[in-house]
Order: structure tokens, then sequence, then C-alpha cells
């Protein structure tokens, strides 16, 4: 009994002991965190002035200079941080001389170095700062790291260094091919790593959309959005045919926001496309490309089996003035089913924001020609208690006036 006693004590003086230590060493964390808080903001004052001067120097177009004396470690980290800064901010000459200060101030030597060492910590931290600092030297290291990372933001840290250090275009190609082994649907992220390259896309563009790896394809059309690059377009016209679905999808939005002019046959070929995202990208472009001679084939699509077609559907035919919105009327006088129904719900919507924007003298006159529209097909004939359209054929019930 009393030897379990006094097991029982020494566990819990054990506990006691193990607890206060954790709480020392939080204190000790939380103190050394405040102190190099409280460092690098004194650190940054002192080096105001020489920031000051770095800014009148790259303007004036004068040689930059180190500040003078010795500098403290967390100091050469402050001046180190805000000239990464500036890097990311410039581009040509002051990036170049900005750059050309970090190699001769011996940043760019002691973060190589700090890429070889063991504790995992501080190599992410000079990779990052490597990548700030445009090293292409760094590279090779950098892909070595990125090849041993686990999938996760880490790896992704890394693969925008080697983006923004490489001067070859291979190990970009090299590193897109590692980066998307660290995660699923990662093809945007990628795409916006790739493109903080200071190399010449257009070419690696062309590689990849010609290339037989779908992965490779897809960031390939993510990065073309808001690039243009004429010589890409033969291989976009292929790739709205290709096998994988996400493929075609992708390079149909991308052909369709492309393309001044859309071929008629092109677009009749995409409406019959199994893939109801690439039928409702088709109608969208219809309607913002203000094409009024697909009316015909927007009003037929209102009965589309997939709503997302429906719905881009009736939008595009309420951009196409007058003949789109009577196109609509008469989709929810005649038609049945869905085709009604998402008729009737874009013209209401469409009447409530044209009567709620009239202020400007040609919106007011839009918004009347509407009404006399709605008027035409929804409004009752007077003397009579039942809604008819002027033609003859019953109108739909309810008031869906603006």
């Amino acid at each position: 009994m009393f030897s379990s006693l006094a097991v029982a004590y020494l566990f819990l003086y054990i506990c006691i002991a193990l607890v206060a230590l954790g709480v020392t060493l939080l204190f000790a964390m939380k103190v050394s965190h405040n102190g190099k808080r409280r460092k690098i903001e004194f650190y940054k004052q002192k080096q105001r002035d020489y920031f000051t001067y770095l800014q009148t120097a790259l303007t004036e177009g004068r040689p930059l200079r180190l500040p003078p004396g010795k500098l403290a470690p967390i100091e050469r980290q402050v001046i180190q941080s805000k000239l990464i800064e500036w890097i990311d901010q410039f581009k040509g000459e002051y990036r170049e001389k900005l750059i050309a200060l970090c190699r001769e101030a011996g940043f760019v030597e002691h973060d190589l170095k700090e890429l070889g060492r063991l504790r995992y910590g501080r190599q992410i931290d000079a990779a990052y700062r490597l990548g700030g600092m445009r090293c292409p030297e760094a590279v090779p290291g950098l892909m070595e790291l990125l090849k041993d990372e686990k999938p996760g933001p880490m790896a992704f840290v890394i693969g925008r260094s080697i983006a923004r250090s490489t001067t070859r275009q291979g190990e970009l190609k090299d590193m897109l091919e590692v980066l998307l082994t660290k995660g699923k649907s990662i093809h945007h992220l990628a795409a916006d790593i790739l493109l903080e390259t200071s190399l010449d896309t257009s070419r690696l563009l062309i590689e990849l959309l010609e290339d037989r790896n779908p992965d490779f394809v897809k960031v390939g059309l993510v990065a073309m959005w808001g690039q243009a690059v004429p010589e890409v377009m033969p291989a976009l016209d292929r790739l709205v045919g290709a096998e994988h679905q996400d493929v075609r999808a992708e390079a149909v939005k991308l052909y369709l926001s492309a393309s001044p002019a859309l071929q008629d046959e092109t677009i009749l070929k995409l409406m019959k496309d199994a893939d109801p995202e690439v039928r409702a990208e088709v109608v969208q472009a219809l309607g913002s490309k203000h094409a009024a001679g697909s009316i015909p084939l927007l009003r037929k699509a209102l009965r589309d089996e997939d709503w997302r077609v429906r719905y881009n559907s009736a939008e595009s035919l309420s951009m196409l003035g007058e003949p789109g919105f009577e196109a609509l009327c008469q989709a929810a006088v005649q038609g049945t089913g869905v085709e009604r129904e998402i008729a009737m719900q874009q013209i209401e919507s469409t009447m409530k924001q044209s009567g709620a924007d009239h202020k400007a003298v040609d919106q007011m006159i839009v918004h009347n020609k509407r009404r006399l529209l709605y008027d035409q097909y929804f409004a009752p004939v007077p003397g009579n208690r039942t809604t008819k359209r002027r033609t003859g054929v019953a109108a739909v019930g309810g008031d869906y006036t603006a």
C-alpha cells in the first residue's frame, strides 16, 4: 500500500515538474519573440534614412551602396526583407540593381549555405529568400528540396522560388512536372506559379498545350487567360475537340473568350457536345458577344436538360436587346415546363433591373421598349377578365411587372 502511494506521489511530482518546465519554456519563447520584434522595429527605424537613400539613388540612377559599419544579424534581415519587397515591386533596371546589391551584401551567399542545412525550417526560409532575390544558382538545390517535399503549401513556396529564379525554360517545365505531383486539382495554382517567371512564356505555353500529359495541357490553358499569344491558337482549336472532358471544357472557355467572331459551324458543333459545361459556356458567350443571329439557337437552349445551359441562355437572350427580350416573351407564352419557367424568371429579373436603372435617357428608352413588348404579350385586353395576348393566345397567369 505504502509503495503504491509513493509511486503515485512520485508520478504527481513528475507531472508538476513537466508542467512547470513547459510553462517556463513557453514564457521564455514569448519573451524571446517579443524581444526579437522590438529589435526588428528598432532596426527599421534605424535604417529608415538608408531606405530613403536607396529610393533616391534608384530614381536618380546613382550606384547603390551598402550601409556603413558592421550590421547585426537581425539588422541584416531587416535590410534583406526590404530589398526583397522592392524586388517584387520593381522591374527592369531597378530590379537588377537591387538584386546586385543583395549579392554585394552577401545575402545570396548566406542563403545558399542555409539551403544546404539540415534544419527544415532554415531550408524553407532560405528557399523563400533566394526566390525573392532571383538567384539562378539556387535552382538545383531548390529542385532537390521540392522533390523531397511532401504535398502541401511549402511545396508551392519552393516551386514559386524556382519559377522566379530560373533562367532556363527546361528547369521551369521540370519544376512544373514535380509540382503537379504534390496535390490534386492544383492547375490554377501551378499556372499562377508558372507565370512568376521572368522568361518569355509563349514558347512554353505552346509546348504545354501540345503535350500528351493532360495535366500540362490544363496548366497551359489556365495560364493562357490574360495572355495574348496568337501562336497558340492552332493548338487551342485542336483542344476544343480534346478527348478529356475537363481539358475540352477549359479549352472551350478560352476559345470563346479569345475569338472575336465565332464560326456558325463551330457553335453548332459545340452545342451538341455531351458535356453540359461546354454548352453552358457557348450560350453565355453568345450573349456577351451580342450575337443577335443566334437567338433561335438560344431559344432552343432554353429546353436543354441542364439547368446551367437554360439559365445562361435566358441571360444571353436578355442581353440581345429587343429581339432577345421578345424571344423570352414568346418562350414564356408558347413554351411549357422548364422553358416557360426559366423564361418568366428572366423576364421578371430583367424588368426589375431595367426599371431600377433607368435614370439615364438611353436606359429609360430601353426600359420603355421592354415595357411595350411586355404589355403586348402579357397585358390584359380591356373589357375582358381573362389575361390574353393580343394575338388571341392565352398568356401566362400572374403579374410579372416590375
